[in-house]
């Protein structure tokens, strides 16, 4: 089957999802189309396409242990200079996405995997554009606000064509996270 390259991650819900990809490519993210909006459990990955099956017994496995939580997205953040990104912090759920990126990538999993860098959950919002754009991007985001209840993950792969497709999603075991008091699912951005 030759190898293929996966990504697991937690998506950003509609209609939050599709507005952050839109203002993506307003900044000039020529990727942002082939990305769907998310907050990475693992990167992209290369393993055998005959891999696949024990990847995603891995991952129900992983789901099964999880239990859903709140997601709270505020302001914006940014690995510049080391690394060319702008991100909507994740102030809620952080911890939760820490844990299940460890699981994720366990040795003792089908996709070990050491990272480049610290894992840091958050939402990439501008990367590899030019420094105005990115100095844009962090400006006009630092309001943004989103949250959810997160009650699974997915497993995507990229195609040739460099697009992100959903292969499967996997739901977390247990009842889902009550929201708190007044809590209503939101995605804004104030315009400054």
């Amino acid at each position: 089957m030759g190898t293929v390259t996966i990504g697991v991650s937690i998506a950003v819900p509609e209609p939050q999802g599709s507005q952050i990809q839109q203002l993506r490519a307003g900044f000039g993210d020529a990727a942002a189309h082939g990305i769907p909006t998310h907050v990475t459990l693992l990167p992209p990955t290369e393993v055998d396409g005959d891999a696949l099956a024990a990847v995603e017994a891995h991952l129900t496995e992983v789901a099964a242990a999880g239990r859903p939580f709140p997601m709270r997205l505020r302001g914006t953040g940014t690995f510049r200079p080391l690394s060319p990104v702008v991100y909507v912090r994740v102030v809620e759920g952080a911890e939760e996405c820490t844990w299940l990126q460890k699981q994720v990538r366990d040795a003792s999993g089908p996709v070990p995997r050491e990272l480049q860098f610290p894992y840091h959950p958050h939402v990439t919002v501008a990367h590899g554009i030019d420094e105005a754009a990115m100095d844009r991007a962090f400006e006009e985001l630092a309001d943004y606000e989103a949250d959810w209840p997160c009650t699974g993950f997915a497993l995507y792969e990229q195609g040739a064509d460099g697009v992100w497709r959903k292969l499967r999603e996997f739901a977390f075991g247990g009842s889902v996270v009550p929201p708190q008091a007044g809590h209503v699912e939101r995605g804004t951005i104030s315009s400054r």
